[in-house]
């Protein structure tokens, strides 16, 4: 299927678990001001139904919350002793983390540990690349006639990517849109990551990848392993790629586009992405992720998703491509992933609904969206260097816990960021939220 979008006026499964595996800049005065708000909100009901419910930003009160078993049980249809559990198991995947639950327009749980809180910007790794993927998905409705075929448009030409020419690769002139955003454009995956061909795995050698001080360069130099769509491998270069194509067709840069068509009407907070790195600032976001969002702004972002892409009267994001992102494309018939989500259509994740979609990102990130349940979670980890502040120069809250500074990961963890269970935890984590839901 192809997202042809009509003109109008104006989300890593196989290639980790088989390998054992910023932003605009907003204003300093927005920023402190966000940074000074206190975590404690008054407890507040509504009456109106899920559908027609949508957050105030946090600065005006923010999401509507129960936090009483008896309220959960009854309001939202959870039982807050497995959401408990489910909090219990995420406290033992990283050294700082949270978890974050919404449920028919309720945020039901909201409790963190270590550095992680609700006004922090760590570096939300490789969950950044949904966003990417939502903002190609705008992209593709608002400049329809820049780029008329779609996800089905060959991208590596001197329209949408000039910088690249000579190709040094003659295959790269058949690689889609599409392709990109699925992880099937044919790059070399990064790191240990595998090609996948049919669900069948066919080892890599490692090749060098993104380098931050030439990203864009880099990423239209990573080596092809097969022929575009034959195949699927994890690859940050692609999302990246598909930013260059988004800011050569907008002509805004990927983190201004962001801000104003998906924060502005989402009423997120302070935000950005990690672009300070040492001495280098880096001039593009990368597309390939590192947002730093707040806990409930990512929530947000979810919630955009699982209302089809509808914030209050406004449709933010196309409904036609949402329905793209959780369910089986031509892009990519090799592995349950489509446009930067990993998707639950084969019911890999037997403890979840088929319709489940999500993306992880390294340390222990992911953002998960269950249609069928109505329900939207955000799970937070990392190590202490994923919070630091002078990646993104956002002024952050002082009353940081220290205390798990010395945590270590239970010794037969084999994940180098010292989580647990790596992707396999972040499913665990969907497996028993979704099992905290009351029939």
């Amino acid at each position: 299927m192809s997202f042809q979008p009509r003109t109008s006026n104006r989300r890593q499964f196989i290639s980790r678990s088989v390998a054992a595996l910023g932003t605009v800049t907003v204003a300093n005065a927005s920023k402190v001001a966000d940074a000074e708000i206190t975590e404690s909100q008054p407890l507040q009901r509504d009456s109106r139904g899920a559908s027609d419910y949508f957050p105030i930003p946090d600065s005006q009160g923010g999401w509507r919350t129960l936090s009483d078993a008896a309220s959960i049980r009854k309001l939202a249809g959870m039982d807050l002793s497995r959401l408990d559990a489910a909090y219990d198991f995420t406290s033992r995947c990283s050294q700082n983390g949270a978890l974050l639950v919404v449920r028919k327009g309720y945020l039901v749980y909201e409790k963190y540990f270590g550095r992680a809180s609700r006004y922090c910007n760590p570096d939300m790794a490789s969950t950044g690349k949904a966003i990417t993927s939502i903002a190609c998905g705008i992209m593709l409705n608002e400049f329809h006639d820049k780029i008329p075929d779609g996800l089905d448009q060959k991208v590596f030409t001197e329209k949408y990517l000039p910088e690249v020419f000579p190709l040094d690769d003659p295959r790269k002139a058949d690689i889609t849109l599409g392709q990109l955003l699925s992880m099937s454009a044919g790059f070399h995956g990064e790191g240990g990551s595998p090609g996948v061909v049919n669900g069948a795995v066919v080892p890599l050698s490692p090749v060098p990848g993104q380098n931050i001080r030439d990203l864009d360069g880099s990423s239209l130099r990573t080596p092809l392993w097969t022929a575009p769509g034959a195949g699927y491998s994890y690859s940050s270069p692609a999302p990246h790629i598909a930013s260059i194509v988004l800011r050569h067709v907008t002509g805004i840069e990927l983190k201004d586009y962001i801000n104003e068509r998906m924060a502005k009407p989402m009423g997120w907070g302070a935000w950005d992405y990690c672009l300070h790195r040492g001495d280098y600032v880096m001039p593009h976001a990368n597309g390939a992720g590192s947002t730093a969002l707040h806990a409930t702004d990512a929530l947000r972002f979810g919630y955009c998703l699982l209302r089809n892409g509808k914030w209050q009267k406004k449709q933010v994001v196309p409904a036609e491509y949402v329905a793209l992102c959780n369910k089986p494309l031509k892009y990519n018939t090799h592995t349950p992933f489509s446009l930067q989500f990993e998707n639950n259509s084969d019911g890999h994740v037997a403890g979840a609904p088929r319709d489940a979609f999500y993306k992880s990102g390294a340390g222990g990130f992911g953002i998960f969206v269950v249609p069928s349940l109505d329900i939207v979670i955000y799970k937070m980890g990392g190590p202490n260097f994923q919070y630091d502040p002078t990646m993104t120069l956002i002024p952050q809250p002082t009353n940081v816990d220290t205390s798990r500074d010395n945590w270590k990961p239970i010794p037969r963890t084999p994940f180098n960021d010292g989580s647990l269970g790596g992707d396999d935890g972040l499913r665990r984590v969907l497996e028993m939220v979704s099992a905290a839901v009351i029939p």
